[in-house]
């Protein structure tokens, strides 16, 4: 891998992971207070998870961007699956302000859906450009699934 690789994967890294530092900004003001108040389903994870997988997620996430930014931003297949990316990854940091900032599970909901969406949405462009960038959003998908049930859960039962 040349220099030039390795620093852009880091970026892409980096850019992920800094959406997620973002988003744990609104998330550490509640998590600790609001959120152990709140009625949670018997499948709520305990809180110590969330971090390790986010982590990994944004890794993968990165990673991902990687693949379909190495076949040049000139391919418009790479441009319009960035554009979406770039959706997901906004909504991504806006779950945790809407969730957690605004302490109002509905106000989550209203935003994880078009998340879960853009990021399926992301994961079919990606493939038209590099299989390996989609498959590795698999993850996400599966736990931001997961998420959705669980935050509609918490708004049910609040």
């Amino acid at each position: 891998m040349e220099k030039k690789d390795v620093l852009k994967l880091a970026g892409c890294i980096i850019l992920c992971l800094s959406a997620g530092l973002l988003g744990s900004i609104a998330t550490a003001q509640s998590v600790s207070a609001w959120y152990v108040e709140l009625n949670k389903p018997s499948f709520n994870p305990p809180n110590w998870v969330f971090g390790p997988i986010w982590t990994l997620l944004y890794l993968m996430m990165g990673t991902s961007l990687y693949l379909v930014l190495r076949n040049g931003f000139k391919d418009e297949e790479v441009k319009k699956g960035v554009a979406i990316f770039a959706v997901q990854l906004i909504l991504n940091t806006l779950w945790s302000f809407a969730f957690f900032g605004m302490k109002s599970p509905l106000a989550g909901i209203v935003v994880i859906i078009p998340l879960w969406l853009a990021i399926a949405l992301t994961i079919i462009q990606f493939k038209k450009t590099s299989e390996k960038a989609a498959y590795l959003l698999l993850p996400y998908l599966a736990w931001v699934s997961f998420a959705t049930i669980l935050n509609l859960s918490i708004t049910l039962l609040n």
